[in-house]
């Protein structure tokens, strides 16, 4: 399928026109897909929140960013681990207190295929750790300021919802039994896909219609993400792979992301992304979901256990 709602070309950043007084949060953009969001989103006037660990690389991202575009851009880092709950509270609380308006939070951070079984600080499974309740937690926190701002929530969730389990292993979450890299990695990101899904049926129900969630994915994109956490077998096929012609720019990895953020009207029903072949690249449109990301009991499920472990209860 080559033509997308947006014409043969898919979604292009050129349908954004200047963001002047609109402000992005952005997890994750010292490289790959966050980078290229963030800079996008800058060049168009907004002013853009980075949330990353790495202070010493948010500060090289920084420059970087004013040197290509402009010394006055307004960009500005706060410090967060994902894969630390109390990290996420501080770097919330953060937000709220500097950051007036949130027309739109990107959730683009993520870890995959980590080799062996590890835990975050708090006990999780890495991947779950990070993907889901992480995310999880910081939606929910800075959910009255996206509220108050009739803003949006966009997720990056990844065409690998669609393998491993298709469903929450909520008997075994942290994987103690069977934990392998790709099935992990493909249920922590069918959770964030679900926690979208039912965050839009909750927000119906409570008859909220100002804020709006998204889910999206990058495709193929040439990124930083399996080289810094997959093992060494992943690593070395992914380095063939990447300049192969099934995988696009880190710039185009970005695209559906920006569309989710910054498009009016978009059906929030859709799950967005390059819709060429396997959706790994290709005009970006609207892609199918396959029906086991919307399978309400599991969502309704995964909602309340992700409010019991983050200790969060979402006000909508």
């Amino acid at each position: 399928m080559n033509t997308t709602q947006f014409g043969k070309q898919g979604w292009t950043p050129d349908r954004i026109g200047s963001l002047k007084g609109k402000t992005y949060v952005i997890t994750g953009t010292t490289s790959g897909t966050g980078f290229e969001a963030a800079r996008i989103l800058l060049s168009k006037g907004a002013k853009v929140v980075m949330l990353n660990r790495n202070t010493k690389k948010s500060e090289d991202t920084i420059t970087a960013l004013k040197q290509e575009l402009d010394n006055d851009i307004d960009v500005s880092n706060i410090q967060m681990d994902l894969a630390a709950q109390d990290s996420v509270r501080k770097a919330a609380e953060e937000v709220l207190k500097t950051v007036p308006q949130i027309d739109a939070l990107l959730l683009n951070a993520a870890i995959a295929q980590v080799p062996k079984q590890t835990f975050t600080v708090d006990g999780f499974e890495s991947q779950m750790g990070v993907n889901h309740y992480g995310n999880f937690l910081l939606q929910g926190l800075l959910y009255p300021r996206i509220e108050e701002s009739n803003g949006r929530i966009v997720t990056v969730g990844s065409m690998g919802y669609n393998l491993g389990i298709k469903t929450v292993q909520f008997d075994d979450m942290n994987w103690d039994k069977n934990y392998s890299p790709n099935s992990v990695y493909s249920q922590s990101k069918l959770a964030q896909i679900m926690t979208v899904y039912e965050l839009q049926d909750r927000l119906k129900k409570a008859g909220k219609t100002n804020v709006k969630a998204y889910a999206c994915h990058p495709g193929a994109s040439r990124t930083s993400l399996i080289k810094t956490s997959g093992g060494l077998m992943t690593r070395f096929v992914w380095q063939l792979m990447k300049w192969s012609p099934f995988v696009q720019s880190a710039e185009k990895g970005a695209y559906p992301e920006l569309m989710c953020a910054t498009e009016p009207d978009l059906d929030q029903s859709g799950f967005y992304g390059p819709t060429g072949r396997n959706y790994w690249t290709g005009p970006v449109g609207e892609c199918k979901l396959e029906p086991h990301a919307k399978d309400k009991p599991v969502m309704e499920r995964l909602w309340e256990v992700s409010e019991k472990t983050t200790n969060l209860k979402w006000n909508i």
